[in-house]
């Protein structure tokens, strides 16, 4: 157990360049590998090291950052050295590295920055594992922010990585403080909240400085590259979202055999407000995917499954799941499963099981007016009445099937609204 216990905590060693340089038809772009003086966990000697591991423990990797040069097609500048987040972190940024930083940790920043981007116009605290949200919310401070993308799903966020999109403040400190994160980052720390953090041995405290700048990379393509198996590359231009604004979405109709079908009800401002949330959430989501938003918090997140029903069944049963975990925490200060233990040992009453329990089936796990976010259309109706059978109200897809007027009949019977994107959000 020991040898097991051992293996993640090792640094391996780094074979790459380092320098790695590209050619793009007759542009060149140059890299260099990124390195850190840290302190070493054992002996408290700088050492200079780049990431930890990889994906996992065995595998060598290496973080390169953009020197020189960029890449332009048909007018549109996709690389550019001046925009580097991530890649750019120095040893500076790197407040507290706990232990050293892998590729997952990072990983995860860039995608919680993928999300934030569209959503800087209010506080907002995005938490990651596995390169997946699992609680993001917007609110009126970042303390809120982060207690309620927190409360969305505790039982997630458990190591995950927080990042936020304003200055790190002693309120929010204390409170991220009493919980497992791996990684903190925020465009900048004041003072007095490192030593809150630094109360957890292991957490790495990272700044982005350009976080504060993130609303203009909403427009700034990039390089997307894919390795295959037997070498080959896959190159395609990165996503752009489209959605930015209520006024970009396209209004749910179809024709169908001759007859026009279209959605009855027009959203509500708070309506159109989680539809905006939720499609910008999505763009940080593994495909397919379904999830639920509600009052700028996410409820349930269904991510990388073959099938959208599947998918949709998933984000409920998980919003039921951390809905009564919520409520147990706050009520009894522990977590659901912990607390459904105790019961088993006959240390509380069965009948507070069954209130929360019964608190949660009549809340239908927070779902009860909240927005259903699909990342590609409905092929079926049977996908959208999985949301519908639990309360949804409104619901944002692409649209562009051929049974999108069973999928508007479905939300007018049910008095919900919709509206189509004209964009799919896939992401692998």
């Amino acid at each position: 157990m020991s040898d097991l216990k051992k293996m993640y905590k090792t640094i391996m060693n780094d074979n790459f360049p380092e320098t790695m340089t590209i050619s793009f038809g007759r542009q060149k772009l140059t890299f260099h590998k990124k390195t850190w003086k840290i302190a070493d966990e054992k002996t408290g000697e700088l050492i200079e090291k780049g990431l930890r591991y990889g994906e996992n423990p065995d595998q060598e990797a290496a973080l390169y950052e953009l020197i020189k040069g960029n890449v332009i097609l048909a007018n549109c500048e996709y690389i550019n050295p001046k925009n580097g987040l991530v890649s750019a972190i120095t040893e500076k940024d790197m407040i507290k590295s706990g232990k050293h930083p892998g590729k997952t940790n990072l990983t995860d920043i860039d995608n919680a920055l993928n999300i934030l981007r569209y959503l800087m116009d209010r506080p907002t605290a995005a938490i990651l594992k596995h390169n997946n949200p699992c609680g993001v919310a917007m609110s009126d401070t970042v303390s809120e922010a982060y207690d309620k993308a927190h409360m969305a799903d505790r039982i997630a966020a458990f190591g995950g990585c927080l990042v936020i999109n304003r200055a790190m403040d002693k309120e929010t400190a204390s409170k991220v403080s009493e919980n497992y994160l791996e990684v903190v980052s925020a465009p900048d720390f004041e003072e007095g909240t490192i030593d809150i953090l630094a109360k957890r041995k292991n957490l790495r405290i990272i700044r982005i400085s350009k976080i504060d700048e993130l609303a203009r990379y909403q427009s700034l393509r990039y390089i997307d590259f894919k390795c295959l198996i037997d070498g080959g590359i896959i190159v395609q231009q990165s996503a752009i979202n489209r959605i930015i604004k209520k006024e970009d979405f396209l209004e749910a109709k179809s024709v169908y055999k001759g007859k026009e079908y279209k959605i009855k009800r027009q959203p509500t401002e708070q309506e159109y407000e989680d539809m905006l949330f939720g499609w910008k959430v999505e763009q940080g989501i593994t495909s397919n995917s379904v999830i639920y938003v509600k009052n700028g918090v996410t409820v349930g997140i269904g991510t990388g499954e073959q099938d959208r029903v599947g998918v949709a069944e998933i984000a409920v049963f998980k919003a039921y799941t951390k809905y009564a975990d919520a409520l147990c925490y706050k009520k009894y200060g522990i977590p659901y499963k912990e607390f459904e233990l105790e019961i088993k040992q006959h240390k509380r009453d069965r009948d507070l099981l069954f209130e929360i329990d019964d608190l949660t089936k009549k809340a239908k796990g927070g779902l009860i007016g909240a927005t259903m976010i699909s990342d590609a259309f409905f092929p079926f109706r049977d996908g959208v009445d999985v949301g519908l059978k639990e309360g949804v109200k409104s619901v944002v897809q692409p649209g562009g099937s051929e049974r999108d007027y069973e999928v508007i009949e479905a939300c007018n019977d049910a008095g919900a609204t919709m509206v189509f994107t004209g964009q799919r959000a896939f992401k692998h």
